[in-house]
């Protein structure tokens, strides 16, 4: 038995002051409210929250899935997002060839299978996009669904989560149906796609948008588009926020929760192999990519994914967007469990969830990570 002593408390749902969380193994066991710390040597924090869920995760400290899709690769990005208050991610691979994309399946099904600590399955973003709307996707490797091949990359699904992000224009009618029956949560991006077809794909089973207003078509007056879409709450879906201030205009970010609410808005990162490395240049895909000013961004100057981490995600949505720290740390974890459909163990510190939580200062930055109980990142 461990136990945390938290000046204030989190819970997922509202603040505490002063409680006591004990957790077993990987599971918390109680919260109990004590004014003080009910043993010198037990662990006092400022604040402690749940544990950030990231679904978009390319890379990190010199990694990036896409130029090594091993174990070893999934170990190291975890290690190094833990130090951001990310207990749980999903590895991204960004539109590559089957190859590729077979051995990225492997190594995320061999860390399932050994019960990996913080992967939760796997997301292809692409290679089913619109090369109008590429972004730094390399154009030759977006191509149509072969569903013969795909079939061998999804049973992922039988071990942990899988997601792909795809452009609903790109694929042929009942390809986003398939999907959904493999078990696979579908979310759009990469897109020109009119509004009709955006709404049509949700219709279909679509349940997410990546990366909102990024590579995809804009809101305007007579044709409202992938983003006009993603901002609806007739039918349940998420969208991903990437909150670095360069994605997207912090105006532009006010907006888009006020229109969707917090409830259905989750932080993501989409970071790169930048995010906890000293580096300024980078190979990436083929290319050569600068970071600087807290963004990567290729020799054209596209942004090549980013340099964000999730404790600065949540810091830049309280800070640039006024939300409060409560919807904020939502974001970060609640909302991209419930994406996931696994919020009945993750989002949460109550009893018999799982004990992957941040331990943060008043600043909101990160002092101590626990995943599945154990010590992932501080002292």
């Amino acid at each position: 038995m461990k136990s945390v002593f938290a000046k204030r408390l989190f819970d997922g749902d509202q603040w505490l002051i002063n409680r006591t969380v004990t957790f077993s193994g990987n599971r918390i066991v109680s919260i109990e409210a004590t004014d003080l710390p009910k043993c010198s040597d037990m662990d006092v924090v400022d604040i402690l929250a749940p544990g950030f869920i990231d679904v978009h995760v390319n890379g990190g400290g010199g990694t990036l899935f896409n130029h090594t899709p091993t174990l070893s690769a999934l170990e190291k990005i975890v290690q190094i997002h833990a130090q951001f208050g990310t207990v749980a991610l999903m590895p991204t691979l960004i539109s590559d060839d089957y190859t590729i994309m077979s051995q990225a399946h492997d190594a995320v099904c061999e860390a399932l299978e050994q019960n990996m600590a913080g992967i939760l399955g796997l997301h292809y973003e692409g290679p089913y996009l619109n090369p109008v709307r590429k972004g730094v996707h390399n154009e030759f490797q977006l191509r149509q669904p072969n569903e013969g091949i795909l079939a061998t990359l999804l049973d992922v699904s039988h071990h942990g989560k899988l997601m792909v992000t795809l452009a609903p224009e790109q694929v042929r009618e009942g390809f986003i149906e398939w999907l959904v029956s493999h078990n696979a949560i579908v979310s759009i991006g990469h897109s020109a796609a009119t509004y009709e077809q955006a709404i049509a794909a949700v219709e279909s089973g679509a349940r997410g948008f990546t990366h909102l207003f990024n590579a995809m078509t804009p809101l305007t007056s007579r044709e409202p588009g992938v983003v006009g879409a993603a901002l609806q709450t007739k039918t349940a879906t998420w969208c991903g926020l990437i909150a670095d201030g360069h994605h997207v205009h912090p105006a532009s970010m006010r907006i888009a929760i006020a229109a969707k609410g917090c409830e259905h808005m989750m932080l993501v990162t989409d970071a790169i192999q930048s995010v906890g490395s000293n580096e300024t240049e980078m190979a990436f895909l083929g290319k050569k990519v600068m970071r600087s000013d807290g963004k990567v961004t290729t020799e054209d100057g596209t942004l090549a994914g980013s340099d964000l981490d999730m404790a600065s995600a949540v810091r830049n949505t309280i800070f640039l967007t006024g939300r409060t720290p409560a919807e904020a740390l939502q974001m970060a974890s609640l909302r991209p469990a419930e994406f996931l459909k696994i919020d009945d163990q993750f989002g949460r510190i109550k009893d018999n969830y799982r004990a992957s939580m941040v331990a943060l200062n008043n600043d909101y930055r990160v002092q101590k990570t626990w995943i599945d109980g154990h010590v992932a990142w501080g002292h």
